[in-house]
């Protein structure tokens, strides 16, 4: 890499949210981003549980999968894109999908993990949209029965 090359400000610049969150599972890290995907501000991020944006129907297993990561240094997706419902901060859902890493200190232990994520809410209701209207074509040509 030059040696010009700076990436101090790359979390902030990139176009996905970054949140990292430590082994007990809070927000250390919240990008512009992240801001503006999930609507709290880093202020309001920082410091609290991932519960702020995963729904309450899916925390029992995100944490039963995020204690096992944690306690294994391991996660079971490795560089797999992953596609789940979130929350955002006016209560609507979003569809995310997002990839992970674990994050290690200098003796090897893990630290926490680091989430890069997209909103993908437009291309799932789209997805859906169209795959409806499929099936609205194919019923309008089946053969009426006699």
């Amino acid at each position: 890499m030059p040696s010009n090359f700076d990436v101090s400000g790359l979390v902030d610049a990139i176009g996905d949210a970054v949140v990292i969150s430590d082994r007990e599972g809070l927000i250390v890290v919240w990008n512009p981003a992240a801001e503006r995907i999930f609507g709290f501000s880093e202020a309001e991020a920082l410091g609290q549980s991932l519960d702020l944006i995963t729904p309450d129907r899916h925390r029992r297993r995100h944490w039963d999968g995020y204690h096992k990561s944690m306690s294994t240094g391991t996660t079971k997706y490795g560089a797999d894109v992953l596609k789940v419902p979130a929350l955002h901060k006016d209560g609507h859902q979003l569809s995310i999908a997002f990839t992970v890493g674990m994050l290690r200190g200098d003796d090897g232990d893990v630290t926490g993990i680091a989430a890069i994520i997209r909103d993908e809410t437009a291309r799932w209701e789209e997805e859906r949209r169209l795959r409806r209207r499929v099936s609205d074509l194919e019923a309008e040509l089946k053969p009426a029965s006699v």
